[in-house]
């Protein structure tokens, strides 16, 4: 198989294995592992409901400093799972919304998440096994 975005396969003996590269190509370390950190999965679930403001965001995700919910909001955005809306009102009004794209990434996230939590009592004993030893 030729060089993909997925990785390159190279054989060894019969079964074939990936090689996987850093670079920007790679959706893995390109996309992935934008909407894998700490608090990007919790913002974008947040948002499912619906546009909301940065206050209310900041006490829906609990334990996110305003510092760390700017950086990621910013980094959504840019990403374009993310919209930001400037209100020209006095006070000025900002809110956030998932834009089509982040709808769409909301789903398998979604199911990522189901898969967790079926998973969650082995993961912590399997975790708890191999401290153990």
């Amino acid at each position: 198989m030729a060089d993909t975005n997925r990785g390159d396969v190279k054989a060894k003996g019969k079964a074939e294995r990936r090689v996987f590269h850093n670079t920007e190509a790679c959706p893995i370390r390109n996309v992935v592992a934008q909407i894998g950190d700490k608090w990007s999965p919790l913002i974008l679930f947040a948002l499912v409901d619906g546009p909301d403001r940065f206050n209310s965001l900041k006490s829906r995700v609990v334990g996110i400093s305003q510092r760390m919910l700017t950086q990621t909001l910013r980094d959504l955005e840019r990403e374009g799972y993310v919209e930001r809306t400037v209100y020209p009102e006095v006070p000025v009004r900002v809110e956030y919304e998932l834009t089509a794209m982040g709808q769409g990434l909301v789903k398998p996230l979604y199911q990522l998440v189901q898969w967790a939590e079926t998973n969650h009592d082995d993961i912590r004993r399997a975790r708890k096994a191999y401290d153990e030893r």
